[in-house]
Parts: C-alpha cells; structure tokens; sequence
C-alpha cells in the first residue's frame, strides 16, 4: 500500500510539474491545471460508471446465463461466496486464446469474463484457480484505483498536447518556457504511462496472493499463468482494443524487449515463483 500511495503521489507530482511549466508559458499555471484536470475527470467518471458495458464491447465478450454455462456458474458462485462477495455476471469471449478479466465498478455490478480457450485448455481445479484471481480484482476494487490513476494520468495527456503546441502561441518573451513546455509535454506522458504500469503490476501481485488464499489453490493458478503465459508467448492473441490490456490475467499484448519495463502485467516467471512461495508457506502452515 506504501508503494502504491507513493507511485500515485508520483503521478500527481508529474501533473503539478508540467501544469506548472504549461501554465507558465500562458502565464496562469493554476487555471491551466484545473481545466485539464475537470475534462480529464469528467472523461473518466463516465467511463468508470459504464466501464462494464465498454469493457465487454471492447473485447467481444457476451454476457451468458446460468442456462448455457452451468459448469463456469457454479465455479463462479462457489468461488463468489468464498471471497464474499455477490454473485457477479459471467461473460464468455469466443477465442481459442485461453484467457480472463473482470470489470466493473463495484462488487454489485461485476462481470467475470472468461475465453472459451481457458474452458478448453485448463483444468477445472485451474479455472477455478482464475475465477478466484479475478474476484481478487473484485474485492480490492481495483477498477476504483485504475479509474483513479486514469483520471490524473488523462490530465497529463491533456496538458502535454497543451505543452506541445504552446510554442507556437508563446509570446517573445516566454520563448524559454514555450520550449520548457514542449520537452515537458514529450516525458511527461511517458513518465505517466510508466508509472501507471507500474500501479498495475502491484495490483496483480496482490491479486494472485488473494484469489489463490481464497480458493486455497495456488499451484493450481501457477499452472494456469504457465499454460496462458505458453500460448501468448506462442504469438497467439485476442482480438480487442490494446486499452483492454491491464484487465486481462496475463497480458495478451506483447512488444519488443521495452516489453516489461512498459508492460502492465509483473513477468509470468516472477508470479509463478510467487505462487509456490506461498503454496510452501500455507502447506507449512
């Protein structure tokens, strides 16, 4: 939590920074930094209230009934009433790329989405191990935190495109600034992205810990992240937007060998060898 309250206070400091720089060369830096921060909110917080409804179109998931998946229902429910929470939604992706994400503002109105490659290719003691690492996500409210870093990290967007053109409406005597701002609205979305990324993989760290002490199972989640992680790495992906990256178990976009430094998601390795730490520790205990 300690990491996680400092990588946010980071986030905010690169917004005071370069609504400062930005807000300089126009000479108002407080009015600069509040319209960013209200459009960047108000964005957000529409997203965040229909963030189930968007997720799902994004990724091609459909909502499916207790009817047509009876098995995927009860390993839901079961799991559901272990963590605590309510019931949530189910939905199913139709890819053969085994995979899973939940969305949702709050426990009331969650959805647990699933591929049909995860129902194929995993075990039922491991989808279950899955569906646990996803109520995780549920019961920390992970959607409220990413929405959180979302809003400021949307605020920097904004004043760097600000940073970005002020030059050219910088007065004479502003010049140093105007160029100040142009190199600030370049890093300061790049340092934004890292950070947030960063936010990220703290939060699926704890996910993994929490979803595998709820199910009771975390060499079950272990193998689960190892069979995903083999047929991503395969060049195997889903079809949906990048945006949808963060919310998936293991990250199904990759990249070059900035990969894990720009990634979401903590390297499968490291989880893994997480996952049977503690798998030691609960035997021992």
């Amino acid at each position: 939590m300690i990491k996680e309250f400092m990588l946010m206070g980071l986030l905010t400091a690169i917004l005071l920074a370069i609504g400062f720089v930005v807000g300089w060369v126009f000479g108002n830096p407080e009015g600069v930094m509040l319209i960013a921060l209200f459009i960047a909110a108000a964005m957000n917080i529409l997203a965040y209230f229909h963030s189930d409804k968007i997720v799902l179109k994004m990724t091609g998931a459909k909502l499916v009934s207790e009817d047509e998946a009876p098995e995927l229902y009860a390993i839901v429910e079961r799991v559901a009433m272990r963590a605590g929470l309510p019931k949530p939604k189910v939905a199913i992706i139709d890819t053969p790329v085994p995979n899973a994400f939940a969305t949702g503002r709050n426990p009331r109105n969650a959805v647990v989405a699933v591929t049909t490659g995860l129902l194929r290719h995993l075990s039922r003691s491991e989808v279950e191990a899955v569906i646990g690492h996803e109520m995780a996500h549920i019961k920390h409210r992970d959607i409220l935190i990413s929405a959180m870093a979302a809003t400021i990290a949307g605020a920097i967007a904004y004043l760097a495109m600000i940073g970005r053109f002020s030059i050219w409406f910088a007065d004479e005597d502003r010049g140093e600034a105007s160029l100040l701002a142009l190199l600030a609205g370049i890093l300061a979305p790049i340092a934004a992205v890292l950070v947030q990324a960063a936010i990220s993989r703290e939060r699926e760290f704890k996910a993994d810990e929490r979803g595998a002490k709820i199910t009771g199972k975390p060499l079950a989640l272990a193998s689960a992240l190892e069979k995903i992680e083999a047929v991503v790495s395969r060049g195997y992906t889903i079809r949906a937007n990048p945006a949808t990256s963060s919310l998936w178990i293991v990250n199904p976009i990759r990249g070059d060998a900035l990969y894990e430094l720009f990634s979401t998601h903590p390297p499968t390795w490291k989880r893994v060898e997480r996952l049977r730490r503690l798998a030691r520790q609960l035997m021992g205990s």
